[in-house]
């Protein structure tokens, strides 16, 4: 158990039978009536945020995540399969879940499974990831006063703004969180 007091930033406490994460807290101490804690806070599970404030004696127990390496093996419909490393069980995660998490990740990548109290609730990609471009138009020299880009199809099936000089053959870094081309590998 955790008092209001104690809040702290990236702590989890269940509050009302919901798992949050504390993004920001403030302790205030009015010139007139008793102290409070102003905190934002996010829903794990649905990443909602909401605003709330609390007594500093009020206690809430604290939420373990559990985040587990596993490796993606393959996707059977509205299933994706995973495999722990160490013990080689595997499980299903359901499309629903999972997202647009896959969208670039690939057979047997590293993806963390983040679950609470054994169920999964969300699926996070490796940060970068390399793929190679399978359909792209090709690019024409000159047209070339500005940063412009075209878009690619990479391997696993997703659209990617790439610069001109991008080719069909090619490996591209991509950053998973905001789906934007980095660079050629």
């Amino acid at each position: 158990m955790v008092s209001a007091g104690d809040f702290r930033n990236g702590l989890t406490v269940e509050i009302d039978g919901t798992v949050y994460q504390i993004i920001e807290f403030q302790h205030v101490k009015p010139g007139k009536g008793a102290a409070f804690v102003r905190t934002k806070l996010k829903d794990v599970i649905n990443s909602g945020v909401v605003e709330r404030s609390f007594r500093p004696t009020e206690k809430f127990p604290t939420a373990h995540i559990e985040r587990k390496d596993m490796q993606y093996l393959y996707s059977d419909g509205d299933l994706y399969n995973f495999m722990d490393p160490d013990s080689y069980e595997q499980i299903a995660i359901n499309k629903d879940v999972v997202g647009d998490a896959m969208k670039f990740v690939k057979e047997n990548d590293s993806c963390k499974i983040n679950s609470y109290n054994g169920s999964v609730f969300a699926v996070e990609p490796p940060l970068f990831v390399e793929l190679e471009v399978t359909e792209t138009e090709p690019g024409f020299k000159g047209d070339t006063a500005t940063g412009a880009s075209k878009p690619a199809t990479v391997e696993t099936g997703a659209s990617v703004a790439v610069p001109l000089f991008v080719n069909i053959g090619d490996k591209i870094k991509i950053d998973t969180r905001s789906g934007e081309y980095l660079s050629r590998v």
